[in-house]
């Protein structure tokens, strides 16, 4: 009896320090990470800044300030933890599916393999729409309420602290990023039969609900933002049903060839 609990255990020792192995790999590869995007802090800002820079292009007098004497240190702090969540993620992920790959079937292993590489690719499409689309008409957007001043009133002119906004751009940018990730989402559940196209077809009017909900909630108050994510992602949700409905249609396939 004693010798069946000790054969027991030693599978789950093993998974624990195979576990404990893979989390200190991601913790290496993040630190290491996190030194290079500190050492390059300085050219993410530059490119952070720009949409708001291209706006302000031949205006004088304009800056981002910061008004605590660490807080543009922490900025930087915080750009290089985001720069290096970003560039170890996949790594993450990979380190993940190595881990669980035992455990799988070769059908799977091949089955989830894709989606590792696909949603990196939709985190960036994501990220690239709200850059080069939704921030230069969102900043636009909240700088048309200056008011140079008229009649002796004061002017209301924009001077934001460079932790505001860099925290507003990046959240926007990760806000982005993981909504994309819906069709991968759905694609899974599907995958593994949770979820199907027809369920997904009947439902549209209850995603539209929600999809509005949510940009409500995790998207600034302003229409432009809000409009930017809405759309997209009602997009990606008729792009989810056409890939449940493929995934639907290959596996009838294989029980077709089976039989």
């Amino acid at each position: 009896m004693s010798d069946i609990k000790s054969s027991e255990k030693a599978p789950i020792a093993k998974h624990l320090r195979e576990l404990k192995i893979r989390i200190g790999l991601c913790l290496i590869f993040f630190i290491i990470s996190f030194c290079f995007s500190y050492y390059f802090a300085e050219y993410a800002y530059d490119f952070l800044v720009k949409p708001l820079a291209d706006i302000y292009e031949g205006q004088t007098g304009r800056r981002l300030i910061y008004t605590g004497l660490a807080e543009a240190f922490f900025t930087y702090l915080k750009i290089s933890f985001y720069m290096a969540l970003f560039v170890s993620l996949p790594f993450m992920l990979c380190q993940l599916y190595l881990f669980l790959s035992p455990a799988l079937h070769k059908e799977e292993k091949i089955a989830i393999l894709p989606f590792l590489i696909v949603a990196p690719i939709f985190f960036v499409a994501g990220a690239a729409l709200v850059y080069y689309y939704i921030f230069p008409l969102a900043w636009s957007f909240f700088l048309s309420f200056e008011d140079m001043g008229r009649n002796g009133s004061l002017p209301i002119e924009h001077e934001s602290r460079i932790s505001e906004y860099l925290s507003l751009v990046i959240h926007l940018i990760f806000v982005f990023g993981i909504a994309f990730q819906l069709p991968v989402l759905l694609s899974l559940l599907a995958k593994i039969g949770l979820v199907k196209a027809q369920m997904l077809a009947s439902k549209r009017k209850y995603a539209l609900i929600a999809i509005v909900g949510v940009s409500a909630i995790i998207t600034p108050p302003d229409l432009i933002s809000q409009i930017g994510l809405i759309i997209p992602l009602l997009a990606l949700y008729e792009v989810s049903i056409l890939s449940c409905k493929w995934i639907e249609y290959q596996k009838s396939r294989r029980i077709n060839n089976l039989t």
